[in-house]
């Protein structure tokens, strides 16, 4: 990896609630792709910051790829407030938008928990998304509402989901149910007895979305 990709910038998005704070890990100069991650629940104390999101940040950037993390609005240093994940979907819209515009390369979309939902929802219909990962992907309620999934089935894009057998939001079956209605290529990977944030098994989750990103991606 290249000094550059380790580099970090620190700045603020123009999102449609106002600022959203981001940091960029600058990525390789033949970088292939660009990726942009979503943290969990804001609710919940989900920033950018977040273990899962980090190592998540650096499994990619050991590709090259540049990585925007940014905060939901009213999470960090965001402005706006909580919109129960319907607002957020134009947060993440306006990262992709940015990345697009800065690097002019294909997009990669990553979230976890509360991330993957909504960076699902805004990131499937978009033609400028490649590929898409989510870690911990809710599918029992995670604040008091379901979660609907059914843009699922029109999703075509290369799809890696990574949960844990113990997350108590996401069953193996109700996993299983879920992910078989989107069409290939999509891969499930379990991590024995991991929980929700994948305690103490991070670099086992680094270590499967290199797998991935390697066969899937960059193959």
């Amino acid at each position: 990896m290249t000094t550059q990709a380790s580099s970090i910038r620190s700045f603020f998005l123009q999102g449609p609630s106002g600022r959203l704070e981001a940091l960029l890990n600058l990525g390789a100069e033949n970088a292939t792709h660009a990726a942009v991650l979503c943290h969990p629940h804001p609710m919940y104390g989900g920033t950018l910051h977040n273990k899962v999101v980090f190592h998540t940040m650096k499994a990619l950037n050991s590709f090259g790829f540049p990585v925007l993390r940014f905060n939901f609005r009213g999470a960090g240093l965001s402005e706006g407030e909580h919109a129960h994940g319907s607002g957020e979907v134009g947060d993440v819209q306006t990262a992709l938008d940015w990345m697009e515009r800065e690097y002019h390369l294909p997009l990669m979309l990553a979230g976890f928990s509360f991330g993957a939902a909504v960076g699902l929802r805004a990131a499937c219909p978009d033609a400028r998304v490649k590929a898409l990962i989510a870690l911990g992907l809710p599918v029992a309620p995670l604040d008091g509402r379901s979660y609907d999934y059914e843009f699922l089935a029109a999703c075509s894009k290369p799809k890696l989901f990574v949960s844990g057998t113990r997350d108590q939001f996401a069953s193996k079956p109700q996993l299983e149910r879920l992910i078989a209605v989107a069409p290939e290529p999509r891969k499930l990977a379990l991590i024995e007895a991991a929980d929700h944030f994948f305690e103490g098994r991070l670099r086992e989750v680094r270590d499967v979305i290199e797998a991935w990103v390697r066969e899937t991606v960059t193959a």
